[in-house]
């Protein structure tokens, strides 16, 4: 309250990218001397108060990045008279815009955004306006309908001119060519008709009127002199079919294409035997660009920053050890609207990876890792993701993350649009670094087979069609007798390929993409397998081994053909931690299944798992450590069940499905026994599975687990972490065997500190071994 009566000699208030909830205050319209008010990358909601109207001295007004709800008020350009800029991005207002009768003599910026509600009449919204100093005017995806009036032409100042991502028709009026200081403007996504003026195709500016229905543009190609962006600016026949300003530029082949492999942002890279092309042209604010069978348009300006490209491109070392491999060392970025065009190709339908890893933000608690990007995706025009968040989906910048869709492929085109729909931070730790981003695009005909041609029809059976034929008879007599004898010879490999066809070689054929060994290259890893044994259990065997092509020690695992629970475990890992990516999940590198064998290879854990530090006596793990443990599965977990597509119950954490990297960093491993359920049913439950110890009694009883029953194992660990003894100790007497009873009863008797690890000789925060504790207990 503090604040409110400072009303005498407060000017400026910011309170930018601080997360706030709720509504706002009408109390700040007590402070009538109020010149700035930034209210930009929160999560307010509600309403703004009418009461603001009071603040007649606002010179600056920023809401972008909220939930606001209710319209967009009349004061705003009636009362604050002294208003000189507005910035109304991703608000969450709805429209419509109200009329600008008045005169606002210092007004320069009204920059608008996706706004939601009623349309609002373009013609109507400057009736009287006199607006001298007017620089920006930018009203991106707000509903707005019918022409644009001639009278636009008399605010000669305007600079940048946005109208994008609207509705608006009719021709382009002449009256703009008058807007002599105009730099940039951006008329595209919507439903102009007519000719292009030829004042625009003269310019040396930049004019973007890509995805439009003029009747002419003047052009055939889909650029005008690096300049006018002229994208799918003719409507096409049922929206259908190869864009015109492209018919005349490409040829395509008899044999139509099965697949698309970008790198965006970067040169030509091989991965994992797959290449992608090229895609490191410096593109600009209005610009167009094609390749051999896939083509990008990107629009829009980074407002307040003068960097001239969108090629983002950073040392790998930015990257995380987790976070993959080249493909994310580069990535293209878009200030508003990025389009990957694929053409040539077949009809089908396509597996589409869309591969990302943030890497303009960072981890941690330094200022860059307060930045937030998001943006929308559409494929084929329809969306797809809204407010997608790389971090979010990857659990850490500079991790990669691949997004997995289908797409039908009707007329041998298939389109990616990313657009930035005002959400997101726009100025932390920077300003100017918002707008989609993307690294790599995979575009492939999953059904599509190399080398394979169609027969050519006959007219008549010849001699060598009808040997042919005999032959193909003795072949499915040998196939039949072959056919008995595997089932009778290979049971094993027929339930592993039930398994396996069945819950998850769909996934395989949808691009997980995990690399796929030879048993050749793993037997070179492993030393034929005589290598260094990691540990051997009734599931089979972990080797140490080496990669070569990547310089890298791996952790082999050898699922034993004896085990049927092996071959679920084989698949329930493939299924879920091959489309999880967060940096404390341990990383899948690849597999391989055939002839009855199961291998998975896992990037090496150089400190192996918690329970050999915590109760073998490898080495005594600090309580920073020790903390910072707790954190990092307290991450995952969260991942798990709340960030991914789908909920993941793992159903067995514990100390040694827990390991520890080179920095002692902590990731969950071992999904053998987790399961995907939908997100609406996670705190409903699937049959139990698990370790005793770790099992939450309730579970113990009615034979299910939950995402409670994790939770309540995440607990159990934490204790262990903080006691320094396992869950279950048979040594010790009835009343402390069970370590939830003995720390139990020490609460009650108010001894908690008497429960820490006493290797830790008191060399601990007593406030966190409180916390954690209680953690452990509730």
């Amino acid at each position: 309250m503090m604040l409110l009566n400072a009303k005498d000699v407060l000017y400026f208030s910011s309170l930018l990218g601080n997360r706030l909830t709720g509504s706002i205050s009408g109390e700040l319209a007590n402070l009538r001397n109020l010149t700035s008010l930034h209210l930009s990358s929160n999560k307010f909601t509600g309403e703004i108060p009418e009461v603001f109207a009071r603040l007649t001295s606002l010179k600056e007004f920023r809401i972008s990045n909220n939930n606001f709800t209710g319209q967009i008020l009349d004061f705003i350009f009636q009362n604050w008279t002294n208003l000189e800029q507005t910035y109304m991005e991703g608000s969450g207002l709805s429209g419509p815009i109200p009329s600008i009768n008045a005169t606002l003599e210092n007004l320069e910026y009204i920059i608008i955004s996706d706004l939601n509600g009623a349309e609002t009449s373009f013609p109507q919204l400057f009736i009287n306006a006199r607006l001298p100093k007017l620089d920006r005017l930018m009203l991106r995806n707000c509903n707005l309908i019918g022409e644009i009036p001639a009278s636009l032409g008399t605010f000669t100042t305007i600079k940048i001119l946005d109208l994008s991502f609207n509705r608006l028709s009719g021709e382009i009026p002449e009256s703009l060519s008058t807007l002599y200081n105009l730099d940039y403007l951006f008329l595209n996504r919507s439903n102009f008709t007519g000719s292009v003026p030829q004042w625009i195709l003269n310019t040396k500016e930049k004019m973007d009127l890509s995805y439009n229905n003029f009747n002419d543009t003047g052009e055939s190609s889909c650029q005008k002199s690096n300049t006018v962006n002229l994208f799918a600016s003719i409507a096409r026949v049922n929206n259908s079919g190869i864009v015109p300003c492209l018919r005349s530029q490409i040829n395509c082949a008899a044999e139509p294409l099965h697949f698309v492999r970008i790198n965006c942002g970067g040169g030509e890279i091989t991965v994992n035997g797959i290449t992608y092309e090229a895609d490191n042209y410096q593109a600009g604010p209005s610009t167009f660009y094609q390749s051999t069978n896939w083509a990008f348009s990107s629009t829009g300006i980074f407002l307040s920053n003068n960097r001239p490209d969108d090629v983002l491109t950073l040392k790998s070392s930015i990257l995380s050890s987790n976070g993959g491999d080249e493909l994310y060392t580069d990535a293209r970025v878009s200030p508003s609207s990025l389009t990957y065009y694929a053409f040539c190709l077949a009809n089908a339908t396509y597996n589409v990876s869309l591969h990302f890893a943030e890497i303009q933000f960072t981890n941690g608690e330094t200022y860059s890792s307060l930045g937030k990007r998001m943006f929308d995706i559409y494929i084929q025009g329809e969306r797809v993701k809204q407010d997608f968040n790389i971090i979010e989906a990857a659990g850490g910048a500079g991790l990669s993350r691949v997004q997995r869709f289908n797409a039908n492929v009707t007329d041998g085109t298939l389109e990616i649009h990313f657009r930035w729909a005002g959400k997101g931070t726009t100025s932390i730790p920077e300003r100017g670094i918002d707008g989609p981003l993307i690294s790599g695009i995979s575009i492939f005909n999953p059904v599509f087979k190399v080398g394979y041609k169609p027969s050519k029809k006959v007219d008549r059976i010849s001699t060598a069609a009808m040997a042919g034929i005999v032959a193909g008879a003795t072949f499915a007599t040998l196939l039949i007798v072959g056919i008995f004898w595997w089932n009778c010879c290979y049971k094993l490999d027929d339930e592993i390929s039930d398994v396996l066809l069945g819950d998850c070689c769909d996934e395989f054929q949808n691009g997980m993409e995990l690399r796929k060994f030879s048993l050749v290259q793993i037997a070179k890893m492993t030393n034929n397998f005589n290598g260094e044994k990691l540990g051997e259990g009734g599931f089979g065997v972990v080797y140490k081994g080496y990669l070569k092509d990547l310089d890298t020690y791996v952790a082999v695992k050898q699922i034993s053909k004896a085990s049927k629970q092996g071959i679920k475990e084989y698949t329930s890992e493939v299924k879920i931690i091959s489309r999880s990516r967060h940096k404390n999940l341990v990383k899948l590198i690849g597999q391989y299944h055939e002839k009855g064998e199961l291998i998975l290879i896992y990037e090496l854990m150089a400190n192996g798992s918690l329970d050999s530090h915590l109760f073998k006596g490898k080495t005594l793990l600090t309580w920073e450590v020790r903390f910072k443990i707790v954190q990092d599965l307290a991450s995952a977990l969260f991942y798990l069940h709340e960030e991914g597509d789908h909920c993941v119950l793992h159903r067995d954490i514990k100390a040694s499905n827990i390991m520890l990297d080179s920095s002692f960093n902590a990731k969950l491993g071992d999904f053998g026994l987790a399961r995907l359920v939908d997100h609406a049913k996670a705190s409903q439950t699937t049959h139990l599975a698990g370790t005793m110890g770790y099992l939450a009694p309730e579970c113990v009883s009615s034979g299910k687990a939950s995402k409670e029953s994790d939770v309540y194992s995440f607990g159990v660990v934490a204790l262990e972490i903080a006691c320094g003894r396992r869950s279950i100790e048979p040594k010790y007497e009835e009343s402390q065997a069970s370590l939830v009873a003995w720390v139990w009863n020490a609460y009650g008797s108010q001894r908690l500190p008497d429960v820490a690890d006493p290797k830790l000789c008191m060399n601990f925060d007593a406030k966190q071994m409180e916390c954690l504790l209680m953690v452990g207990l509730w």
